[in-house]
């Protein structure tokens, strides 16, 4: 029989404290027990990347993380890119290029090209399909993905 625990993260710049099966993924945290279901279920083993993160400042596949790991952690979710209510520079070239389409891929898309662009404000067109190959779209969209990461890093 497993056990409840209590976590305490700073999630999308927010203390918040959640209780969670001891044996609960921090994807199943997001989204059963806090409610951010912008993160999402694809593989459930790492493959996708539509549940990536940014956890302590590293890209994450949430579904590989445990819950009880995330103690005192800082976790951005795709719901936290924007910030008063503005889309972000990526987020509008993902609107204005098209860069989306069924919706599965595109929070892991828009977080591991946030974690890209921090990381390297001016990454090549290598630079970001090498960064994003983790990251998989079953409506084969990634031109318009690299592109769209490629023309908010222009703005930069």
């Amino acid at each position: 029989m497993s056990q409840r625990i209590i976590v305490n993260s700073n999630i999308n710049g927010e203390n918040i404290e959640f209780m969670a099966d001891e044996r609960d993924s921090l994807l199943e945290a997001l989204r059963d027990r806090i409610g951010l279901t912008g993160v999402k279920e694809g593989c459930n083993n790492g493959n996708c990347g539509a549940c990536a993160v940014i956890m302590d400042g590293r890209l994450v596949n949430s579904c590989c993380v445990m819950a009880a790991e995330c103690q005192d952690a800082s976790i951005t979710t795709v719901e936290g890119l924007e910030k008063d209510g503005q889309l972000t520079t990526l987020q509008q070239t993902f609107l204005e290029d098209a860069a989306l389409q069924c919706g599965i891929c595109t929070p892991g898309f828009l977080v591991a090209a946030t974690a890209l662009l921090e990381f390297n404000p001016h990454p090549t067109e290598h630079e970001i399909r090498f960064w994003l190959a983790g990251n998989l779209c079953r409506c084969t969209g990634y031109d318009k993905i690299i592109r769209a990461v490629q023309h908010a890093a222009e703005r930069a």
